[in-house]
């Protein structure tokens, strides 16, 4: 079973917010009035679908929204594909856009317990270590 990775259109926000909410509210804790924002209206949204059903997610906002670089969120993977590279298609497509937007870097928040995946992607860490919704996050790079 292939994954297929796109740009999600209207039709695929619900599935994209549900993926989200399984990942992140239920799997981790996160606040539900956390993890919905007012940058979802205007990101630009990953999908990564097997057999037509969303199972990876993520975002891309403008330099400037939220930091001085692009910024990459809410990178989520159905826990039934995890380890099968769904998270690296979606991350990989989202800096795409970056790149193609002319864009010369993107930063994210990583989950500490996430580095190492992010660290081979090419993301250096920057900052100090702090807390995001209870979970121990760091700050990343990536210079195109």
């Amino acid at each position: 079973m292939s994954v297929q990775v796109g740009l999600a259109g209207p039709e695929d926000m619900d599935a994209v917010y549900a993926l989200r909410h399984e990942v992140f509210v239920v799997g981790q804790d996160v606040p539900e009035d956390m993890e919905r924002d007012e940058f979802d209206a205007g990101a630009e949204h990953a999908v990564a679908r097997r057999d037509d059903v969303v199972v990876g997610t993520g975002r891309l906002l403008a330099p400037g929204v939220v930091a001085e670089h692009a910024t990459v969120g809410r990178l989520a993977v159905a826990e039934a594909v995890r380890g099968q590279r769904v998270g690296a298609a979606v991350l990989d497509l989202l800096e795409a856009l970056a790149r193609g937007h002319g864009w010369p870097a993107v930063e994210l928040h990583a989950q500490t317990h996430a580095l190492g995946f992010y660290e081979r992607a090419g993301y250096a860490a920057f900052g100090d270590v702090y807390d995001e919704a209870g979970i121990e996050h760091q700050s990343m790079r990536k210079t195109f």
